[in-house]
């Protein structure tokens, strides 16, 4: 029986690797694919390898620690729990800015794919839609997902369709980056490391899966091979089709790969763009208000968000504010902007998720502790291999909160774990 102020336990495996391929699929193919081939070169696709290993190691850190502690609020629960209050502060900070950014790129993606003169209106109408159909129930919230996944996949096999049929013979081997190196290829890494962060929302459903100890640590892993082997199966179409050049030219490289043959395929195309950004709204507004709502029930940010709708099973005020932030958000700034807040927050959350797991007991590990180390320092190294105009912008945003929070400690005194 669930108690009053607890999330009900609905899904199983199969509905969390849904919610989790749900979040990845259409940031890496829709959005990331251009910058990571501008930085990397013909090195794009170890960037994406890169990106995906550094990925599987904080998944399973993540896959781990959920087991432990299966509640709502992800890393910043188990920050606090393994690390320090600061430290879990720091994560869920860290996910809210990031997330809340990314919410916003993908918003601005649908507009930009759906309807470019409009874009910014049709990105908050998208935000306000999501909103009512997460306030209906999770239930509702996963077969939507389900849907909304397989409309987008069909619009990715359209695209590996023409890019194997239609491909010119002759671009397959001509490459002219003059500077593609390793060291492009872990900024590719850190722009394509936007696409796998999805897999996180799984984690921050611990109150709302059956059996979590291993529903979650088996839900991360499906889910991120399997979008990992999507991911690859594009990126090599793509790159036989019209090479990395052309790739990172475009702000919509799968659409323009389809139209440039004048395929009667492109709707379908710009269509499940616009279907693959909402799939990923639909879970990662939620996700960002179960981390408050976990924030909240540690006074980390104001108590009033802790509040759980008992006739709706979720945390309602949570839901509606970061609506409201996001679609601020997509009224103000740019796609740019967005990634960029998100690449450095995002890649902080689980920097601090596998420093968490490097604490845990060898009767607790599912996985070798080394794996744990690796995710650690490919999280480091990927933030640092970016711009240095991303560092500044997303840095800022997390100093600002953590430092807020520091001084809101030592006026109160109370920092328990």
């Amino acid at each position: 029986m669930t108690s009053p102020g607890s999330l009900q336990r609905r899904l199983g495996v199969a509905d969390a690797v849904v919610i989790g391929a749900g979040s990845m699929i259409g940031a890496g193919v829709y959005v990331a694919w251009a910058p990571a081939a501008r930085a990397a070169g013909e090195w794009l696709l170890v960037g994406l390898a890169i990106a995906g290993f550094v990925a599987f190691c904080n998944a399973t850190s993540s896959a781990q620690l959920a087991a432990i502690y299966p509640d709502s609020g992800g890393t910043y629960v188990y920050g606090r729990r393994q690390l320090s209050p600061f430290w879990g502060h720091v994560a869920g900070w860290g996910f809210v800015v990031g997330k809340t950014a990314s919410c916003s790129a993908m918003a601005l993606t649908l507009g930009t794919y759906l309807w470019p003169e409009q874009q910014r209106l049709a990105a908050a109408l998208a935000v306000m839609a999501i909103t009512a159909v997460n306030i209906g129930g999770l239930q509702r919230t996963v077969a939507v997902t389900k849907v909304l996944l397989v409309v987008s996949l069909v619009a990715i096999g359209c695209v590996m369709w023409v890019g194997v049929t239609e491909s010119p013979q002759a671009s397959v081997v001509t490459i002219s980056s003059t500077d593609a190196s390793l060291l492009g290829a872990f900024q590719a890494a850190g722009f394509l490391f936007f696409a796998f962060a999805g897999y996180a929302r799984i984690a921050t459903l611990g109150e709302e899966v059956r059996d979590p100890e291993r529903t979650i640590p088996r839900a991360i892993p499906l889910a991120l091979f399997g979008v990992l082997a999507l991911y690859g199966l594009v990126g090599a179409v793509a790159i036989d089709f019209g090479g990395v050049d052309r790739l990172g030219a475009s702000d919509s490289p799968l659409r323009d790969l389809v139209g440039s043959v004048d395929s009667p395929l492109e709707p379908i195309v710009q269509l499940g763009a616009g279907i693959a950004s909402l799939g990923v709204l639909l879970n990662l507004i939620p996700g960002v208000s179960r981390t408050t709502l976990a924030m909240a029930r540690n006074r980390e940010v104001p108590g009033w968000f802790a509040h759980i709708d008992e006739k709706r099973s979720l945390p309602l005020r949570a839901e509606l504010t970061v609506a409201a932030v996001v679609v601020t958000l997509v009224l103000t700034i740019d796609i740019t902007s967005s990634i960029a807040v998100s690449g450095v927050a995002v890649l902080t959350y689980y920097a601090v998720t596998n420093a968490a797991a490097l604490t845990l007991r060898r009767d607790q590990r599912r996985w070798p502790r080394a794996l744990a180390v690796v995710g650690l320092l490919g999280c480091v190294v990927l933030v640092a291999a970016l711009p240095r105009s991303v560092l500044l912008g997303g840095g800022f945003v997390l100093v600002t909160g953590v430092a807020a929070r520091q001084v809101a400690v030592r006026r109160s005194g109370d920092d328990r774990p």
